[in-house]
C-alpha cells in the first residue's frame, strides 16, 4: 500500500474544504489517513483526505465538491464491518463524531438515532422504559446506527422478525444529488416527486417490473425468507408500494451506495432482562441440526451452534465453564440454547414447559438449564469469545477472516459437514463453524497469511464455498454486508434480471458513481483492493486484529487517536520504514509523538472492552519512557521510591510560585 505524499491542485484542497465550515475539519495529513485506512476489515486503503462534517448540510456539500472533481466518498462510523465498506481511496468522510444524538420517543416505543450513536448508548438510553433496539449484533459496544442501518443488522435472538429492515420507521436521507429526504413527512412521496422526478418515475417502474416477473418473485420470496444482507434489498419492491417508502427501506443495507442516513427513526422491542440458559451437548453435527425443530418449537430466543472444532477451542479458555470443560470432544456438537422472559418466574415457567422436549432430544447429557449469572456469563463467554480465541492463537503475520452464510435451517447439516470438509481439502485445519442455528446462520472462521497479497489458497476456498451455499439455496452473506468481499458473487446468487435491477435502483440514487465504488456492486474489471499485512511490530499489541471495540470507551477518542489506530499506526511505521518511503515516515512520526503517546490516558479501558484483552496503554507507557532518557526516568524512579518527600518539595514549589510576579515562574 502506497501512500500518496504529492499535494493536490489548491482549487481541489479549497473545493472540498469550502464544503465544511471549518475547514480544519478537512484532513490530509498523512497520520489521519493512514489511522483511518485501518477498519475491522482484511482490505488496505488509504484515503486521499479524511472529513469531519458536522450536519446534513456539509455532506451534501461534501457530495458535490466529490463529484465534481471525480472523487469517490465513502462514508465509515464505527468501522466494525468485516467486508470492507468503509475503506476508499478517495475522501472518507467521518460520520461518528458530530451524529450521536439519541432522542427517545413515545416512552420507549421509538427512537431516533444518529448515524454515530452505538447500539449500546441507544439501548442504555431505552432501558429504563423496558425497550431495546431489535437488531442485537455481537459488536453492540463499538457499531454504530449508521452501520446497523447500512449493513441491515440482525445479531444472534432477532433474525429477521426484529432486525433494522423490519424494524425502521423513518428516515432521513441525504441523495448524492444534495436532495434531502425525510420518509416521515406526511408528502413525503409528493416531495421525492417534485424533487427527484427521475428517480421517483424510476423507483416505480422497476417495482412494476420486480412484480410482473415471476422468477424475481420467487427469488425475492426465497432469499428473504431467511436472514440475507446480499446485495441490495431488492424484497422492498414486494413490501412497499410508494416509491419513498420503497427508497427508504433500499438505504437499509445499501451499505453507504445510495445516500446518507442522517438520522433514523426505529420501533423498539420489549427488553426481557431475566433468562435461563443451558449447553445441550450432541454425539454429532447431525444429532444437534436434527434436535433444531423439537428446539424452536419451544420458543427459545436463541440457539447458537458449535462444532466439535469450537468446542475444543471453547475448552481452552480459562474462563470456560465446567459443563464444557468435563466433555471429552470427538465429533460432539453443542446448541447454546436460552429463553428470556420480563420476569425472573416468567422464564423459570418457560424453561420448564420446555424441558420435556429438551429432555427427549437424545443429548449426550442432562438438559440443564441455569438462572445463574455467573454460569450465564462463562457460557456465552466461550460463545463471544471464539472469534478472540481463535484470533489471538492465530500464527503471527498472519489474519483473521471471520465470515458468514445461512442456509435453510434443513440444509444446515449437510451445509456443516461440506463446508468442514473445504477446511481440509484447502488446509484450513484450525477453522472453526458456529452461528445462529435457529436461523440457518452460520459464522466460520480461518486464518490466512496475506503477506504476499491476495491469497490463491483463499480465492478457491472462497468459489467452493459459493458453490456450496448456492447449491443447499443459501445466502452469501446473512449478517455482515456483502461489501466488496461478496461483490463480485450478487450476479450469481440472484441472476442477471434481479442484479440488473440493483445496478439500475445504484444509478438512479448515484448516477455519477461517487458513493463507495467497488462495494456491494462490482465494477467489471476492477483491480482487487490491496490487503493489510499485519506486522509484528510490539508485543504489547500484536495480537490486535483491528476490530475497534476498543474505541467507544477511549479518553482520546475524539482529541487525538484511538487504540486501535495506535496500533495501526505503529504497523503502518513498519511498513514505511520496510519500504524506504522515509519522508512519509517522518510525518507520521513527528506527529505519533503528541496523537498517539502523549495524549494516550493510559487508563486500561481499552482492554475492557477489547477481546483479546490488550492494553494498548501499556505499549504508550513504554514509549513514553524510551523518549524521556535515562535522566528522567532515573529521576522520576527517585521520586517514586520517596513519593511523601517529592509530593512535599512539588507543593512548596507551587506556593511559592504563586507568590511571586507571574513573568518571574514562567
Amino acid at each position: 500500500m502506497s501512500v500518496p505524499t504529492t499535494p493536490r491542485p489548491d482549487g481541489d484542497r479549497d473545493r472540498l474544504a469550502a464544503a465544511l465550515a471549518d475547514p480544519a475539519r478537512l484532513s490530509r495529513r498523512a497520520l489521519d489517513r493512514l489511522k483511518m485506512a485501518h477498519d475491522a476489515s482484511h482490505y488496505a486503503m488509504t484515503p486521499q483526505a479524511v472529513a469531519t462534517p458536522v450536519d446534513a448540510v456539509e455532506v451534501g456539500r461534501l457530495f458535490a465538491a466529490a463529484a465534481a472533481q471525480g472523487l469517490p466518498l465513502t462514508f465509515r462510523s464505527g468501522g466494525t464491518s468485516l467486508s470492507g465498506q468503509a475503506s476508499t481511496t478517495g475522501l472518507l468522510v467521518d460520520t461518528r463524531r458530530h451524529f450521536r444524538d439519541i432522542e427517545v420517543l413515545e416512552d420507549g416505543a421509538r427512537v431516533r438515532v444518529g448515524p454515530g450513536a452505538t447500539v449500546r448508548a441507544v439501548n442504555t438510553r431505552l432501558a429504563r422504559y423496558g425497550r431495546k433496539l431489535g437488531p442485537d449484533p455481537a459488536s453492540e459496544v463499538a457499531c454504530t446506527l449508521g452501520g446497523v442501518v447500512a449493513n441491515n443488522s440482525s445479531g444472534m435472538a432477532c433474525g429477521i422478525a426484529a432486525n433494522t429492515y423490519t424494524t425502521l420507521d423513518s428516515l432521513v436521507l441525504v441523495l448524492p444529488s444534495g436532495t434531502v429526504v425525510d420518509s416521515s413527512a406526511p408528502d413525503a412521496d409528493a416531495r421525492l416527486r417534485a424533487d427527484e422526478p427521475e428517480l421517483h418515475e424510476g423507483l416505480a417502474r422497476l417495482r412494476e417490473r420486480v412484480r410482473t416477473t415471476p422468477g424475481s418473485v420467487r427469488t425475492i420470496e426465497r432469499l428473504y425468507a431467511m436472514k440475507n444482507t446480499m446485495g441490495y434489498g431488492v424484497n422492498s419492491f414486494l413490501d412497499h408500494t410508494a416509491p419513498v417508502d420503497i427508497l427508504a427501506h433500499l438505504a437499509v443495507g445499501s451499505e453507504g451506495t445510495l445516500g446518507f442516513v442522517a438520522s433514523v427513526v426505529l420501533r423498539t422491542v420489549p427488553l426481557e432482562p431475566h433468562a435461563m440458559t443451558g449447553l445441550l451437548v450432541f454425539d454429532d453435527l447431525a444429532g444437534a441440526t436434527g434436535a433444531l425443530p423439537d428446539i424452536v418449537a419451544t420458543g427459545p430466543a436463541t440457539v447458537e451452534l458449535l462444532d466439535a472444532a469450537a468446542l475444543r477451542v471453547g475448552q481452552r479458555d480459562p474462563g470456560a465453564d465446567a459443563s464444557l470443560r468435563r466433555i471429552d470432544v470427538r465429533e460432539h456438537a453443542a446448541l447454546l440454547v436460552e429463553y428470556q422472559a420480563g420476569t425472573a418466574e416468567a422464564v423459570a415457567r418457560r424453561a420448564e414447559q420446555a424441558r420435556p422436549a429438551l429432555e427427549g432430544l437424545g443429548a449426550s447429557g442432562p438438559a440443564e438449564l441455569t438462572a445463574d449469572p455467573g454460569a450465564r456469563a462463562r457460557l456465552w463467554h466461550t460463545r463471544k469469545g471464539l472469534y478472540a480465541t481463535v484470533a489471538g492463537a492465530r500464527p503471527r503475520g498472519t489474519t483473521a477472516l471471520l465470515e458468514d452464510v445461512v442456509v435453510p435451517v434443513p440444509e444446515l447439516l449437510p451445509t456443516c459437514e461440506r463446508l468442514i470438509g473445504l477446511f481440509a481439502e484447502h488446509g484450513y485445519h484450525d477453522s472453526v463453524v458456529f452461528g445462529h442455528a435457529k436461523d440457518g446462520n452460520l459464522h466460520f472462521m480461518l486464518t490466512e497469511d496475506l503477506s504476499a497479497g491476495h491469497s490463491a489458497r483463499l480465492d478457491a476456498f472462497t468459489e467452493d464455498m459459493v458453490s456450496l451455499v448456492l447449491h443447499h439455496g443459501g445466502s452469501l452473506k446473512a449478517e455482515h454486508g456483502t461489501g466488496r468481499m461478496m461483490a463480485g458473487y450478487v450476479e450469481r446468487q440472484y441472476g442477471p434480471e434481479l442484479y440488473a435491477v440493483m445496478r439500475e435502483v445504484k444509478a438512479l440514487c448515484d448516477p455519477a458513481g461517487v458513493l463507495a465504488p467497488g462495494v456491494l456492486i462490482a465494477r467489471p474489471g476492477a483491480p482487487e483492493p490491496a490487503v493489510k499485512v499485519p506486522l509484528a511490530v510490539d508485543d504489547e499489541v500484536d495480537d490486535c486484529v483491528e476490530c475497534g471495540y476498543c474505541e467507544p470507551v477511549c479518553p482520546s477518542r475524539d482529541l487525538t487517536t484511538t487504540p486501535r489506530q495506535r496500533i495501526a499506526l505503529r504497523r503502518e511505521m513498519a511498513r514505511l520504514r520496510r519500504a524506504g518511503e522515509e519522508a512519509t515516515l517522518r510525518e507520521v512520526e513527528a506527529d505519533f509523538a503528541y496523537d498517539a503517546v502523549d495524549t494516550c490516558a493510559v487508563d486500561g479501558l481499552c482492554a475492557t472492552a477489547c477481546p483479546l484483552h490488550i492494553n494498548t496503554g501499556d505499549l504508550m507507557k513504554r514509549l513514553r519512557g524510551e523518549a524521556a532518557g535515562p535522566v528522567l526516568r532515573h529521576g522520576w524512579a527517585a521520586a517514586a521510591r520517596h513519593w511523601g518527600a517529592a509530593t512535599r518539595a512539588a507543593s512548596t514549589a507551587l506556593t511559592t510560585a504563586d507568590a511571586l510576579p507571574p513573568a518571574l515562574p514562567a
